[in-house]
């Protein structure tokens, strides 16, 4: 059964800092891009960060670019993002998601429609 599991979400205050952590069992998605979507309530998911199956290739919305990072572990199967300088604005709940056709393809992708699989999502408050 394919399952991603996010952790790390929570209340922080603005400027600070977020660890998130995307764990996948079922399967492997070594050989696969993942990536980091959010959705704050009212509004549509939004992109927020992709990798590559190898880490080569990262990705950022305009938003959290220079704040944000990505980052994988394909030996433990699990995807990070890291958030610094955290702002109101980025409360929300975050999904990782994974994709499962291209094999070891380098590109890397933004939208929804281009993810297979999807965590339940962590809730990241920041509060002013």
């Amino acid at each position: 059964q394919v399952q991603l599991v996010e952790s790390g979400g929570g209340l922080v205050q603005t400027g600070g800092s977020l660890r998130l952590s995307c764990a996948a069992s079922g399967r492997t998605y070594n050989n696969y891009p993942m990536g980091w979507f959010r959705q704050a309530p009212g509004k549509e998911r939004e992109f927020v960060a992709s990798i590559s199956w190898n880490g080569g290739n990262t990705y950022y919305a305009d938003s959290v670019k220079g704040r944000f990072t990505i980052s994988r572990d394909n030996a433990n199967n699990t995807v990070t993002l890291q958030m610094n300088s955290l702002k109101p604005e980025d409360t929300a709940v975050y999904s990782c998601a994974a994709r499962s056709v291209g094999f070891r393809n380098t590109v890397v992708y933004t939208t929804p429609a281009s993810y297979n699989y999807w965590g339940q999502g962590t809730q990241v408050t920041v509060s002013s």
